[in-house]
């Protein structure tokens, strides 16, 4: 699992920032931040494998594997450290790579997303749509229940809605369970945060329900250096629903970390 598809905003100044997407979207979320709308920082965005143009993962899930995977995509690219920034299920990620690799890791963004281990409930529901997608070798069941609802503010445009169910749409149906699973799986990550001493931004949409202000709260507590971002107005996907807002979060820990 060495061949991630990423998008690359070109070379740039800086410490380099590669953005880990959310559940079940691909790179393309990151449009916003890829634009140049960071100004002159590099920006990288790949697709985590099943998702988008990269390749079904393999193996036992478990996202340690994905973060071994961004490691490595790192090398191939000439990465030895960037700023690592993920979104939902990105966020989790961005946690196990720095687990993994703190050596690697210059800054870290966590967006719309929590440090803590999934509740029964929610560890039954993973498994439910995992098990589903794959009997159905389909992904249909996501746009049934209507995912983006919780993914979305009330304010959300329908322009938005469609885009977003677009990108859920293009999913892999080994790639949703696979993350489903790894998902499931992820350890408690408050003392990884703990021990980290580099600039570490946390950004939360006032409306979100499914990672909402108390899990940001949380987080940034247990991180020494970091900087708290209330979005008003939108729900999970900050960076989609006020990319304008989310960005400056982003420029803001980018100035920390340089």
């Amino acid at each position: 699992m060495t061949d991630l598809a990423v998008r690359d905003s070109g070379m740039g100044v800086g410490t380099p920032l590669l953005l880990l997407h959310a559940f079940p979207l691909h790179a393309g979320m990151w449009r916003a931040q890829l634009d140049g709308a960071l100004g002159e920082a590099r920006v990288l965005a790949p697709d985590l494998p099943g998702f988008g143009a990269s390749p079904e993962p393999a193996g036992e899930p478990a996202l340690d594997t994905w973060a071994d995977a961004v490691a490595r995509l790192m090398d191939a690219v000439g990465l030895e450290r960037a700023v690592i920034g993920g979104l939902s299920m990105g966020g989790y990620l961005a946690m196990a790579f720095a687990r993994r690799h703190g050596d690697r890791l210059a800054g870290l963004l966590l967006a719309d997303t929590k440090a803590s281990a999934d509740a029964p409930g929610a560890l039954a529901n993973r498994e439910r749509i995992a098990a589903a997608v794959l009997a159905r070798q389909s992904v249909a069941l996501l746009l049934e229940e209507k995912t983006e609802d919780a993914l979305l503010g009330s304010e959300s445009t329908p322009e938005l809605v469609a885009e977003v169910r677009a990108l859920i749409g293009a999913a892999n149906p080994v790639g949703v369970a696979w993350a489903q699973r790894a998902m499931a799986a992820r350890p408690d990550s408050f003392e990884t945060l703990a021990q980290l001493t580099v600039p570490a931004a946390v950004v939360v949409g006032e409306h979100d329900v499914l990672t909402p202000l108390a899990d940001a709260e949380a987080m940034a507590s247990a991180l020494p250096d970091a900087e708290l971002t209330v979005i008003p107005g939108v729900g999970h996907l900050s960076a989609l629903e006020a990319p304008a807002a989310f960005n400056a979060a982003v420029t803001a820990l980018l100035r920390r970390v340089a």
